[in-house]
């Protein structure tokens, strides 16, 4: 079975296509701003341990994530409710943070047992936790879009109305 790149094209402008796609940008975003922080720290020996700067790298990146994928990916406004969307949340993202700990064990007894250059340990380090980011990101947007759903009355209303603003654009005046 093939599928065409203009059915991805107009499966993304769905909104289910425009919430993966958005979802799936937050988290390059957020692996972005881990893997710089991770590179920065532990590159620069700013903290020489690689699960200190493992796990400063994660944390560092949680927030922007949160928002990221509360805000843009679902578009969720206002206040969070605390028990059904920051707690799950942040458990999901400890668990995660849990996973990258184990492959930076991994990749602290790896260096050890081998003469590397800091910069190929550096790199060990970073590809690591992007591996263990990779195996969580499935997970993390199915648990996501079940805090985060939205009811789809809304989500009705919201698209006819981005609808109608493009029509109203395109119109001539």
């Amino acid at each position: 079975m093939s599928i065409a790149l203009s059915d991805v094209v107009a499966w993304s402008k769905t909104h289910e296509g425009r919430k993966l796609v958005r979802f799936t940008a937050a988290s390059a975003i957020t692996t972005a701003v881990s893997l710089s922080t991770i590179l920065i720290v532990y590159g620069f020996h700013i903290i020489s341990g690689i699960i200190g700067a493992t796990l400063f790298g994660n944390f560092v990146a949680i927030l922007p994530s949160y928002y990221l994928t509360r805000a843009w990916a679902w578009g969720k406004r206002g206040k969070s409710h605390w028990r059904k969307e920051v707690l799950p949340y942040w458990l999901m993202s400890f668990a995660g943070i849990a996973f990258s700990l184990l492959g930076a064990t991994w990749v602290k007894y790896f260096v050890h047992s081998h003469d590397l250059d800091h910069s190929v340990n550096t790199m060990l380090v970073a590809g690591m936790n992007l591996v263990s980011f990779a195996v969580f990101w499935v997970l993390k947007i199915l648990l996501f879009n079940k805090i985060f759903h939205t009811h789809p009355l809304a989500d009705i209303d919201e698209h006819l109305r981005e609808e109608e603003a493009r029509q109203g654009a395109t119109e001539p005046a």
